[in-house]
């Protein structure tokens, strides 16, 4: 394993949670959950899908055969087909509805966005703490005095508690943010290979109000309110925009708290834990370097 590159992002930084919900496991098994879900409302919608198929999926969802899509990858040069043939192995009675009228970004972007939307809720969570922590450690130094700044030059009074209110005002910000950015994520829904729902409009006679229902069903299962109301083949990548402005707000918020306390430890203001047996330096083992 060591001979292998490892990112820091996950040997270090991300926690059990974020790494398990990132991991190929998981997004395959989002992929199934999505054929499942598709199955459920062409059957439902009156598609020759049964009950059995359904269920033959649904006992399936758990095994999935890594090794063996990696072969009909290299053979198929197609991942999500790989996977198609994949699951009909752990499932033969289902192999022929599998993916019924899609194309590959039903499975692709629906799972990175239902992916987001979980990890969005991991890192308000983790806001949470964050505010609950610092809340009470504003409480606790409201009416201790410190020495104020301006250009990080010595100006008036203020309390350590102000400050840590200052800290927590940026992350209440960035906190709504990452709030409005989750809560207005829309699915994309079974929109076909180009988003015109052709397929779909083939499969269903022409009943454009069965391809509708059919997208509103998917949507309930995952927890969207609804799908955009066009799309190409995929969603509008001017989300992964957003997504990213919003990290973005909590990361501008967390440099500034942490930029604060890096300048007060040089002043002696403030101070991190020291841990029997850290040590600061290669060099210089006493230093007290900022976390």
């Amino acid at each position: 394993m060591n001979e292998r590159y490892e990112s820091p992002l996950t040997s270090r930084y991300a926690s059990d949670e974020m790494i398990k919900l990132f991991s190929a496991e998981t997004r395959i098994r989002t992929w199934r959950r999505l054929w499942i879900a598709l199955a459920k409302a062409e059957h439902e919608l009156g598609l020759p899908i049964t009950e059995e198929q359904i269920r033959a999926l649904e006992d399936n969802i758990e095994y999935i055969d890594f090794d063996k899509a990696k072969e009909y990858e290299k053979e198929m040069r197609h991942d999500v087909m790989a996977h198609v043939k994949t699951y009909g192995d752990a499932a033969p009675a289902a192999a022929g509805i599998i993916h019924l009228g899609a194309t590959s970004c039903y499975v692709t972007d629906n799972a990175d966005l239902v992916l987001y939307r979980e990890a969005m809720k991991l890192i308000r969570k983790e806001l949470r703490a964050v505010l609950k922590n610092l809340a009470g450690f504003a409480y606790e130094y409201r009416a201790m005095p410190t020495l104020g700044y301006t250009h990080y030059q010595p100006a008036q009074l203020v309390t350590v508690g102000k400050r840590a209110a200052l800290w927590m005002q940026d992350f209440v910000i960035a906190y709504e943010e990452l709030v409005h950015c989750m809560d207005s994520l829309k699915l994309l829904g079974c929109r076909g290979t180009t988003g015109t729902e052709a397929s779909f409009v083939e499969l269903f006679d022409g009943d454009t109000g069965k391809i509708d229902r059919m997208n509103r069903m998917i949507c309930e299962e995952f927890g969207f309110d609804s799908v955009f109301g066009v799309s190409g083949q995929t969603y509008p990548r001017i989300i992964d925009s957003r997504i990213l402005n919003a990290l973005s707000y909590i990361a501008q918020a967390a440099y500034r708290m942490a930029n604060d306390i890096r300048l007060l430890q040089h002043d002696r203001q403030i101070e991190e834990p020291f841990e029997k047996g850290q040590v600061g330096s290669s060099a210089m083992p006493y230093k007290r370097n900022p976390m």
